[in-house]
């Protein structure tokens, strides 16, 4: 595993009672690839940071509330789970909460605290429904707090006539990618116009899996000049043509290279995907690891796959080996020196495929 470089990037989480995760305690590097069979509960260590995001939006009773009540969240309900608990770390710095399901069919934080390896925590709260992290009179706040906030959890797999990504959107909604794509044309047209070289990069790479791709044709939209749809032309062609007219996978391919090479100053603190794989040609998937290998040596991902392609590309250390047994979640980093004699033999797809390294379906 290739340890994490900055106290910006996340170094330790400790997840309990989430969903299928009875308990998690995991080092993290640069680059973390999950893997592991359907149900595992990669999609659900991947759903976690978007708790966090719901807590510091102080979205908690929402959500529940949209989720059908706390037992959907906690590890076989309240029955089974009588808190859900979780403690991130950045290096000497930390946040922790422990939430607890209520009569009414709420969560209430039981505890919440930021925390510091010198003097332990601090900040302490409790009784609370919405997280009062920001209200935290320590500067550790400062630390945490903006890093959580600039997690993206990237989800592209609706590629649908109805998808977001293919409809028209404000033209100034260009502060960053969102997290399903909606507002590529306009994060794509501010690039164009301000970030020339990435831009370029960014459509070079494209032309690499879709050769017949000649460049995007970014202009607002000749009704309304506020708002802009994603349009594109083929190579030595002037006539645009709509998103709908791509396929899926390269419609994928697009948004993952838009997030990779994005400028510095856009980047998430953490880009986190689910199955970037999806509908992508095997070419494809060869060229999104070298992104996500080339991006993770300044940042960190959380990626998890299906994918042998995909695993094939990267080191065993990178590799979080997700089971199930009975019921919960399991999560296992692999050891590159304990794997040496079979990897001079076979690649880390074929050792996955034949089992040799689990995250496979379970009889």
């Amino acid at each position: 595993m290739k340890p994490v470089n900055t106290s910006d990037q996340l170094s330790k989480i400790v997840i309990e009672g989430y969903k299928s995760i009875a308990k998690c305690e995991l080092e993290m590097g640069c680059l973390n690839v999950l893997i592991g069979a359907n149900g595992a509960g990669k999609s659900n260590f991947i759903g976690f940071f978007r708790l966090i995001a719901v807590l510091l939006d102080q979205r908690l009773q929402s959500l529940v509330g949209k989720s059908g009540g706390p037992d959907t969240l906690l590890h076989f309900g309240r029955k089974k789970t009588e808190a859900l608990s979780a403690e991130l770390y950045f290096g000497n710095n930390g946040y922790k909460f422990t939430l607890e399901p209520t009569n009414d069919n709420r969560m209430m934080f039981q505890r919440e605290a930021l925390w510091w390896n010198m003097s332990g925590d601090k900040g302490v709260s409790s009784g609370h429904f919405e997280s009062q992290a920001d209200q935290h009179k320590t500067g550790i706040k400062q630390y945490t707090l903006p890093i959580m906030r600039r997690w993206r959890v990237y989800h592209f797999h609706d590629t649908s006539d109805s998808a977001k990504v293919k409809q028209t959107h404000r033209i100034n909604d260009n502060d960053f990618l969102r997290e399903n794509g909606a507002n590529l044309a306009a994060f794509l047209f501010r690039l164009q116009k301000h970030h020339a070289s990435h831009y370029k990069r960014i459509v070079k790479t494209i032309q690499l899996v879709a050769p017949f791709f000649g460049d995007f044709y970014l202009r607002p939209t000749p009704d309304n000049p506020d708002f802009i749809q994603l349009e594109w032309t083929e190579k030595e062609q002037d006539i645009p043509f709509k998103a709908s007219e791509l396929s899926d996978g390269t419609l994928r391919f697009i948004l993952l290279a838009t997030v990779m090479l994005q400028p510095e100053n856009y980047m998430p603190s953490a880009i986190i995907v689910d199955e970037p794989e999806l509908g992508l040609h095997p070419y494809a998937i060869n060229v999104l690891a070298d992104l996500i290998k080339s991006a993770s040596s300044e940042h960190q991902l959380i990626i998890s796959t299906q994918s042998v392609e995909l695993v094939n590309q990267f080191d065993a250390e990178d590799l979080i080996v997700v089971d199930k047994h009975q019921g919960a979640s399991t999560f296992k980093r692999l050891n590159n020196d304990e794997l040496g004699e079979w990897l001079e033999d076979y690649s880390l797809g074929e050792l996955w495929k034949k089992n040799i390294l689990g995250g496979r379906p379970q009889r």
